[in-house]
């Protein structure tokens, strides 16, 4: 079984739609740390699980810009970031999307 984790930094902003107050529906930045682990027991013609390109592009669609704008329709929690790059990235096991320095939402199946 071949594992590849990649791990960025990238700079945006959201804000959320909550059902109570909170200072987050305001528009509000984060330096994100988003890890994507990829997995498959076998390699492409390439010799890749997935090119290292191919994750850093799906997850710079959010370095600097608005994830609500991204995201459409969907609350752009930690969360919900996290389970979208997913779905955009081939053999993915696993995103972790950490907000703060405490605060991270990961996405497994």
């Amino acid at each position: 079984m071949y594992t590849v984790t990649k791990r960025m930094e990238i700079s945006g902003a959201h804000f959320l739609h909550l059902d109570y107050p909170s200072k987050c529906q305001s528009l509000h930045g984060h330096n994100w740390v988003v890890t994507v682990t990829v997995q498959n027991d076998s390699l492409d013609k390439n010799g890749m699980v997935v090119d290292f390109t191919q994750i850093k592009d799906v997850v710079n669609e959010f370095d600097h810009h608005l994830a609500n704008d991204i995201m459409k329709d969907v609350n752009p929690t930690a969360e919900n970031m996290a389970k979208w790059i997913y779905d955009r990235i081939p053999h993915c096991i696993r995103v972790s999307v950490q907000e703060t320095e405490g605060n991270v939402a990961t996405y497994e199946e």
